[in-house]
């Protein structure tokens, strides 16, 4: 049931012959992923987050804000991880905002037809969103620390 249970949450554990890096230094480069030329910021947690670092990006043309809290647990080396969304979660209901919470891959892109440099016309991608491209840089830094990445859904 272990291994289930990781797939359905997302859990990952490091590459064999990592040594850990210890706590202050995961922190540290957690932190260093929100830079100012990341698409989300990565920020020490407010007490009523109950977490110890939170990922926070928001995209205004979605009404979306997604969050991943992070919990740092030394004593096991793992990060424990909640992903949650606020906004237009769903197509049918465009009117009202919803919560999300759980692992998930959300795509978006918008596209328009422009004139091309030879004359004709072709569709061009105005707006693109992936999730991916906030929980992958945290998940990779993770792992790369020797740490695991274990994704929860009910007990935080």
């Amino acid at each position: 049931m272990g291994r289930l249970r990781d797939r359905l949450t997302g859990t990952r554990y490091p590459a064999r012959g990592i040594k850990p890096l210890p706590t202050m230094e995961l922190r540290e480069a957690l932190l260093a992923l929100g830079g100012p030329d990341a698409p989300f910021r990565v920020r020490h947690a407010f007490p009523k987050e109950k977490a110890d670092l939170v990922a926070e990006r928001r995209i205004a043309k979605l009404d979306l804000t997604v969050k991943i809290r992070l919990r740092l647990v030394p004593g096991t080396r793992e990060v424990r991880t909640l992903e949650e969304q606020w906004g237009n979660l769903s197509h049918e209901h465009s009117g009202s905002r919803q919560y999300g919470r759980g692992g998930s891959t959300r795509i978006a892109r918008e596209w328009e037809f422009q004139k091309g440099p030879d004359g004709r016309r072709r569709l061009v991608e105005t707006f693109r969103y992936d999730s991916r491209d906030m929980k992958d840089p945290l998940r990779n830094t993770v792992l790369a620390a020797g740490w695991t990445w274990r994704g929860v859904l009910f007990r935080w």
